[in-house]
């Protein structure tokens, strides 16, 4: 059988018929829905299929304890459906499916090495079997090369005060919050690190938004000029959205209208709707660069804008160029089913992964003593431009800005993501502060606070 190209789309005969021709098979038996929840249902088990897949195939997690806590305390338009829906894990092919209509065929996340997890569109039959593992493939574990580059010679000895301030990670700085996972580096060292139970060096979760500053780097690696109209081509001559910068749409300052605030993108995170089809159909309803909103739409159309410059075939390569240049062995890039990054939000990672991409941007795109970004990119991202969010952070180019204010030093930056990811990088004590977490809705972690009284333990 010949190999698939890396960008080819997982699902390529997605044909209309493919829509009327499934249904569950008699075994699932998913409870009839009301008309008007059938969507919400195919998109709980999107959200179901999706998890279930990242978290058991990339990180090697278990159903149980992803049902324990990945899926709980999720949107609320989705945390009474998800418990519902019954999952299957199929470890061979390996895939996840998720029953929600029994007129439809379930919904499918296939997992493939390297390439992570796919989801499938709603009502899409599944696809041939791209590979078959006699039992379960195995997440990567340990690296025999030193840190940075792997995991020898890792051998923290914090100080009594980092280690009270790292242990109080998992039980304050958030009623409520979710803990799974912190690192601490000091001068590129790892001088703490702690997990929760069923978490550790080498399982990985969900980015959610630290992905968009992984975009706003893969900008930078490909020596695109941010100050040019960003290439969207679904955009045609005469559209007035063709004025867009891609530093626009880098600092959440395209203008565009989107069907939420902007940082909710269900029916592509969970639906299996495709970036090309629906993130360049919403119109202007600002002048660019006049307005912040924060939007997952804008970074997906700068990575659409990379795809549209680059070729299929260096874009399908870009994200892991970066990964394997800073070791990041456990870390994939997951895409849509048409070869599309879903690089707002769709990378699964692990706290050591995401300490050396932290070390990384604080060693100014520097790696090994080689450039990897082109200088003064680093100052590009976390500089201020243009409209700011109302709220006592700042923006730069996918970098939320800190310092004085929140008690930090001058010139600190972060990384930020759903479910409390942080990645927080302070230039001037040579500190990155990452941490993992799982939380609900509704909870929330203090990452400054955190990250001020690790700065003081470290002193």
């Amino acid at each position: 059988m010949h190999r698939r190209r890396a960008i080819e789309p997982l699902f390529p005969a997605l044909a209309a018929a493919a829509l009327l021709s499934g249904a569950a098979t008699a075994q699932d038996k998913p409870v009839p829905a009301k008309p008007d929840q059938r969507y919400a249902r195919a998109i709980a088990a999107g959200y179901k299929a999706a998890t279930l897949c990242g978290a058991v195939f990339n990180a090697g997690r278990t159903q149980p304890a992803v049902e324990s806590l990945e899926l709980r305390g999720i949107y609320p338009e989705y945390a009474a459906l998800v418990p519902m829906l019954t999952a299957t894990i199929d470890r061979t092919t390996p895939r996840v499916t998720v029953p929600f209509a029994p007129d439809l065929p379930a919904r499918q996340a296939t997992w493939q090495r390297g390439r992570g997890c796919t989801l499938a569109p709603i009502g899409a039959m599944p696809p041939p079997v791209v590979t078959t593992y006699a039992r379960q493939p195995a997440p990567a574990s340990s690296d025999p090369r030193p840190w940075p580059m792997g995991d020898a010679g890792i051998r923290p000895a914090p100080s009594p005060a980092l280690t009270s301030v790292v242990a109080r990670a998992f039980y304050a700085y958030g009623e409520g919050s979710q803990t799974v996972g912190v690192v601490v580096l000091n001068d590129g060292k790892i001088v703490a690190e702690q997990y929760r139970d069923g978490f550790g060096p080498f399982v990985a979760n969900r980015t959610w938004s630290v992905a968009k500053s992984i975009s706003g780097t893969l900008v930078g690696m490909a020596g695109v000029d941010p100050q040019r109209p960003a290439n969207i081509p679904e955009w045609q001559s005469g559209d007035p959205r063709r004025t867009i910068k891609l530093d626009d749409l880098l600092r959440m300052a395209s203008g565009l209208h989107s069907d939420t605030a902007g940082n909710r993108t269900d029916a592509i995170y969970f639906g299996g709707t495709t970036v090309t089809e629906q993130v360049p159909s919403w119109p202007l309803e600002a002048k660019p660069a006049t307005r912040f909103r924060y939007a997952n739409n804008d970074i997906l159309l700068a990575v659409r804008s990379l795809r549209a410059s680059l070729g299929n075939a260096a874009y399908a390569q870009l994200p892991q160029s970066l990964f394997t240049t800073l070791g990041m062995t456990h870390t994939v890039a997951q895409r849509d089913w048409q070869g599309n990054y879903i690089l707002s939000s769709d990378a699964w990672s692990t706290a050591r992964d995401l300490a050396r991409l932290g070390q990384f941007w604080l060693q100014d795109g520097v790696w090994q003593g080689k450039r990897v970004l082109p200088a003064g990119w680093m100052a590009y991202m976390t500089t201020p431009s243009g409209p700011q969010p109302d709220r006592a952070e700042g923006y730069g180019a996918t970098m939320w800005l800190f310092g004085e204010k929140q008690g930090l030093p001058a010139g600190s930056y972060a990384a930020q993501g759903n479910r409390g990811q942080y990645v927080m990088v302070i230039p001037a004590e040579r500190l990155v502060v990452v941490r993992r977490g799982e939380d609900p809705t509704g909870s929330s972690f203090d990452i400054a606070r955190f990250t001020a009284d690790v700065l003081a333990a470290s002193r």
